[in-house]
């Protein structure tokens, strides 16, 4: 057996495929390219949600609208020593307090639970009143009005709209393997939901976007880029935003989001730094790891996307979780209808025991 359980098969499905070696992700029937950028993230909820509940397809939009406000009841009990926790563990600990269940309503409430949440936590954290939902918005420009107090323009809405799509399912990812182990067990939605996200929190999953602004930053300008890449890859340390476990090309995704940039008509100069460090970073890594495919991965223009509609980079990891979690939904429902409780076995290598 191979370690991370590299190339084992754990589960069929019908919501997504990855395919690593020809940088293509399908979700249940279409292109990812199909998809972002074009359809809204209620839209792909319904294409995903389809025949594993009774979704409301022209309807799903007031549906989580009134999640929304159903989940808001919560945020009058947030108070002083959650808003001090990291963003993405206050969000973990508002979603535990909601009901679990394993039908459509529950569903939805996990759905809209982190745009509510994660705007009322920011605005707590900057001493600043949280703001009610708004049922009537689209769920991209709801969030972003919760967390910044004004409303979105079309082009913020649209450019939410295709983050949340391009993240909202990806293969049998480390999340949504813990969310469909905790299904299995018939522990409920919520439950799923809260080991998806207590992997996604981890600096080699869902933690990941946050430190490319660092690097970023740390860079400065497109002339320092090969210098600073040189010196870092010298100290031993990792390019954020390169390389991807399944994929051996440039992740379809990265495309998605740097198309998504430029419609948004974001600040051009933080676009053509990053434009230079990623030209700069795989010019070195082929380079110095000429037996490695490390490409451009999400985490890189997730990064300079967020940046641009306002979100801190601590919250990176509660956006991607708003996006995610309609697949760990998607992929908990699955399991329940057609695995088994998911226990696999481990081979002993430890000390026998002592002759008696």
């Amino acid at each position: 057996m191979e370690a991370g359980l590299e190339s084992v098969i754990a589960a069929h499905t019908v919501l997504s495929d990855v395919d690593g070696e020809a940088g293509r992700l399908v979700l249940r029937g279409a292109t990812l390219e199909s998809l972002a950028g074009v359809a809204s993230f209620e839209e792909v909820c319904v294409r995903l949600w389809s025949g594993l509940a009774p979704v409301p397809v022209d309807g799903l939009k007031a549906a989580l609208g009134a999640a929304r406000v159903e989940v808001w009841s919560e945020v009058e009990r947030l108070d002083d020593a959650l808003a001090a926790l990291p963003p993405v563990e206050g969000l973990r600990a508002l979603m535990a307090r909601l009901a679990d269940g394993e039908d459509l309503p529950a569903a939805l409430r996990i759905t809209a639970a982190p745009a509510v949440f994660t705007g009322a936590l920011l605005r707590r954290r900057a001493g600043r009143p949280a703001l009610a939902p708004d049922p009537s918005a689209g769920h991209a420009a709801d969030l972003l009005r919760m967390i910044s107090g004004r409303a979105a323009t079309p082009a913020q809405a649209a450019a939410l709209d295709a983050y949340l799509v391009t993240v909202i399912d990806h293969g049998l990812n480390a999340s949504t393997f813990a969310a469909r182990v905790a299904a299995s067990t018939r522990a409920g939605l919520v439950s799923a939901a809260l080991a998806g996200i207590s992997a996604l929190k981890g600096p080699l999953h869902g933690g990941a976007p946050g430190p490319v602004i660092d690097m970023l930053d740390g860079i400065g300008s497109p002339g320092n880029a090969r210098a600073w890449l040189e010196a870092a890859l010298d100290r031993g340390d990792r390019l954020m935003g390169f390389g991807h476990r399944v994929y051996r090309v440039r992740d379809p995704r990265a495309d998605a989001l740097k198309g998504a940039i430029r419609r948004l008509g974001a600040d051009e100069g933080r676009l053509a730094l990053g434009e230079a460090v990623e030209a700069a970073a795989l010019e070195i890594l082929r380079t110095r790891k000429p037996d490695r495919p490390l490409e451009t991965n999400v985490e890189f223009y997730t990064a300079l996307l967020l940046e641009a509609l306002g979100i801190p980079p601590e919250a990176f990891t509660c956006i991607f979780a708003a996006g995610r979690v309609a697949g760990w939904t998607a992929h908990a429902w699955e399991q329940v209808a057609t695995g088994r409780l998911i226990r696999p076995r481990s081979i002993y290598v430890g000390p026998e025991p002592a002759p008696e």
